[in-house]
């Protein structure tokens, strides 16, 4: 079938995907467009799964400071190649990270870095909660479960949703994975630092 020039436009301005793999979407999903953006993302996250494995030994640390200077952020973001680490699209990435962590106060970046006794003691807190609502132990073993995944969720950053997101509700961790997939390397936040004024550290 014939794929317009304008909806291969179309195509790239939302996913940002390059112009004949737009078309191959669009021929593929019969000129349908929510099909092809479909096709693209899964393509892209394949793509993304495989670089993972990669090391990303590049890169940049930025940093942040709220409104007030009241809160600060370091974050070190990492990348393959300092060719992709200088483009302005990652250097946007570093910056809305460190906004993220600013505005969320995340204290771990991924759930396997919270320590276990803080898990035991939330787990404790969450199935006394569960009992006190007159549960019983199966019911609240599994309320348990969907609370720590709240807890996960609000604690680490990579858990997060995107605070610029709107409507759209794409985690960090999706976040990242997008990105490698439009710049062809492995991204990942290596580390971060937040600071407050009056907190101990």
């Amino acid at each position: 079938m014939s794929i317009s020039a304008a909806d291969v436009k179309t195509l790239r301005e939302r996913t940002s995907a390059g112009m004949m793999d737009c078309k191959a979407a669009l021929v593929e999903a019969a000129g349908d467009m929510e099909k092809a953006v479909q096709l693209l993302r899964e393509k892209g996250l394949a793509v993304a799964a495989k670089k993972a494995t990669r090391a990303a030994s590049d890169g940049l640390v930025e940093a942040y400071i709220h409104v007030g200077g009241k809160v600060g952020v370091l974050v070190e973001l990492n990348c393959e190649t300092d060719f992709v680490a200088r483009t302005d699209e990652f250097r946007q990435l570093a910056r809305d990270i460190a906004m993220q962590i600013a505005a969320m106060a995340p204290e771990y970046l991924a759930p396997e870095d919270v320590p276990q006794e803080v898990l035991d003691r939330e787990r404790e807190i969450l199935l006394a909660q569960a009992k006190q609502e007159g549960k019983p132990e199966s019911i609240a073993e599994k309320m348990v479960a969907g609370r720590l995944r709240k807890f996960y969720d609000t604690t680490c950053l990579l858990r997060q949703e995107f605070i610029k997101d709107e409507g759209k509700q794409r985690s960090i961790e999706e976040l990242l994975t997008e990105t490698v997939a439009k710049v062809g390397e492995n991204v990942v936040i290596k580390r971060f630092s937040r600071f407050k004024i009056g907190e101990e550290a």
